[in-house]
């Protein structure tokens, strides 16, 4: 038996997934969990972040987009772990492998759930709006 997935969406996939249970081997695995952000808000968070590593400076230098994603990630990652509700992977610092700096590990934006990765982008345009960046007509698209 290969992996299977079913989006419980409606009783056809609920049953589905009720027959699959039933007919796997012993010791496979089950997980219902919360699907994965989509690709248009991958899509979205990507454009966001471009246009603040176009708009912003940190440290009075300009970042890339994938450090800015790193540092946003993190900011809203302690703030969800404030709340009580910390991300997958959030607040994860390592000595690097030749003990010269530290390594942020953890954070992801392809672990945001649906409903985390909509906050992420409720988050950008707050941090965006209270730092001055010049967002496109369209968001980038």
């Amino acid at each position: 038996m290969n992996k299977t997935t079913f989006i419980l969406s409606h009783n056809i996939a609920r049953n589905g997934a009720c027959e699959a249970i039933k007919e796997a081997p012993e010791n496979y695995l089950v997980e219902i969990r919360e699907p994965t952000r989509n690709l248009q808000q991958n899509a979205l968070i990507h454009s966001l972040v471009a246009q603040i590593a176009r708009t912003c400076e940190f440290n009075h230098q300009k970042l890339t987009p994938l450090d800015w994603k790193r540092l946003l990630l993190d900011a809203y990652g302690r703030i969800k772990a404030a709340e009580g509700e910390p991300l997958k992977g959030w607040g994860r610092v390592f000595p690097s492998l030749d003990h010269s700096g530290v390594v942020q590990l953890g954070i992801q934006s392809r672990s945001l759930s649906i409903s985390q990765a909509s906050e992420f982008v409720s988050y950008l345009y707050a941090w965006g709006a209270d730092n001055d960046v010049e967002w496109s007509d369209k968001n980038g698209f």
